[in-house]
């Protein structure tokens, strides 16, 4: 795949527990409820960010793609099925791996997730990754990694039950994991 690739659009998928619906703009206003609780930062740095911040962040990312094309941008929001509230967010950011061509299948998937505080403990993240794992292995990734702050207990279980196994490299001062 190439910088002409035409990376898949993410759909609507759905889950037992939950709704995965496509990110959109829109979502800002309710996200930023979400994400507002300082302790979603702990690993991954930074601060709740205001709803204007989100808004164009989410503009960028619906693009669907980086600017030049060489990965493709797939997040979605996470909906409780149950309340209709937003649970969280999976995100899926592909890729062709250097010295790899897309034919025969080489498409990688990077999985991030984030799950409200409320909703914590409860086994989303991996339910989300999963459905988003299988619709992504139906359009052609064959690999799926994750980075993970070393001691993020929660994360590192997530990763796990995806079936990702911790590797030596490091990023940014998180781990790779890989299937």
């Amino acid at each position: 795949m190439s910088s002409a690739t035409a990376w898949p659009p993410a759909e609507p998928l759905t889950s037992t527990r939950l709704l995965l619906e496509p990110l959109r703009p829109g979502h800002a206003d309710e996200a930023v409820v979400m994400l507002s609780d300082t302790d979603l930062y702990t690993f991954i740095g930074g601060n709740p960010p205001t709803a204007s911040l989100l808004r164009a962040r989410y503009e960028r990312q619906v693009a669907g793609q980086s600017p030049a094309g060489d990965q493709g941008w797939l997040n979605w929001m996470l909906r409780d099925r149950e309340t209709g509230e937003l649970a969280g967010t999976v995100q899926a950011t592909l890729f062709v791996p250097p010295g790899t061509t897309g034919d025969g299948g080489r498409m990688t998937a990077e999985l991030a997730w984030i799950i409200g505080t409320t909703y914590q403990g409860r086994g989303l993240a991996t339910e989300a990754a999963r459905a988003v794992m299988a619709w992504l292995t139906g359009r052609g990734a064959v690999r799926f990694q994750a980075h993970v702050h070393p001691g993020h207990a929660a994360s590192e279980r997530v990763a796990r039950h995806l079936g990702l196994r911790p590797t030596s490299v490091q990023v940014d001062g998180e781990t790779q994991w890989t299937s």
